[in-house]
């Protein structure tokens, strides 16, 4: 069973490897994050935290782009393609097709922030910055909310097209960010109806911004190690939760 998952996984990673899409992205992502040192020139304030602040935001969203338009096509091709009939007419179970895919992707999301993080690295130690663990960590929660980001885009693919999957996809991401609004608003509902329902969507729909540290990282302001901790096991909680259901939808498709 592990060598049928990790051959899926493997063959996922050379495949997104393959994608002009993919080296792309990173290039812009290496670019915007170095051009930072520009704007750290044409900006007010300490240069070292501007040139920290725009570069990890370049790699961010760069890295959310490649998460996303990855996601969202790789069920999609192979049933368009017809080689998901090939892959699960061989000993080669739906729930490990499903698994094989999120680790394939993982692995590609894995060398794309990998890559940049060294190339960041790099060149803050260039500009006069020292080695800050703090980044380190960041670039870590990174790659829990990229996971995360990851499992939903293949969760949507599993039972729909790329455009609606991308649609979908970028919704919560966007609405991940501004989770603590639900609870605000929840305040000035009078409604029970609707404050259950507003409580509810907000345990339910992924709370990204608990692995967004920029703001510690940039201004080097104290990392509370239970809130880290907490944030690795909702990340967890949700990926597992997410490849349960997406495993399910995916067990009843008839593919024709």
């Amino acid at each position: 069973m592990k060598m049928k998952i990790k051959a899926i996984a493997v063959n996922t990673f050379k495949e997104s490897a393959r994608n002009k899409m993919f080296y792309l992205l990173v290039f812009f992502g290496i670019f915007f994050a170095l051009s930072s040192k520009l704007i750290s020139f044409l900006t007010l304030g300490d240069a070292m935290k501007v040139l920290k602040d725009t570069g990890l935001a370049a790699i961010n969203f760069f890295c959310i782009l490649i998460a996303i338009f990855t996601g969202i096509n790789l069920i999609y091709k192979e049933i368009e393609k017809k080689t998901l009939f090939n892959i699960l007419s061989k000993p080669v179970s739906r729930d490990q097709f499903i698994i094989g895919k999120f680790l394939g992707l993982a692995l590609t999301m894995l060398t794309a922030l990998a890559a940049m993080a060294v190339i960041f690295f790099l060149f803050v130690l260039a500009n006069g910055g020292g080695f800050d663990l703090k980044i380190i960590l960041y670039f870590f929660m990174l790659f829990l909310e990229l996971l995360v980001i990851v499992a939903i885009s293949l969760f949507f693919s599993s039972f729909t097209t790329p455009i609606l999957s991308f649609i979908f996809t970028v919704s919560l991401y966007l609405i991940g960010h501004i989770m603590w609004t639900f609870n605000e608003f929840k305040m000035i509902l009078r409604n029970p109806f609707w404050k259950y329902l507003t409580q509810g969507l907000y345990y339910l729909l992924p709370n990204l911004d608990k692995f967004n540290i920029k703001n510690e990282v940039v201004l080097n302001t104290a990392l509370n190690p239970w809130t880290i901790f907490f944030s690795v096991l909702y990340a967890l909680a949700y990926i597992l939760a997410l490849l349960a259901v997406t495993i399910l939808i995916f067990r009843k498709r008839d593919f024709q």
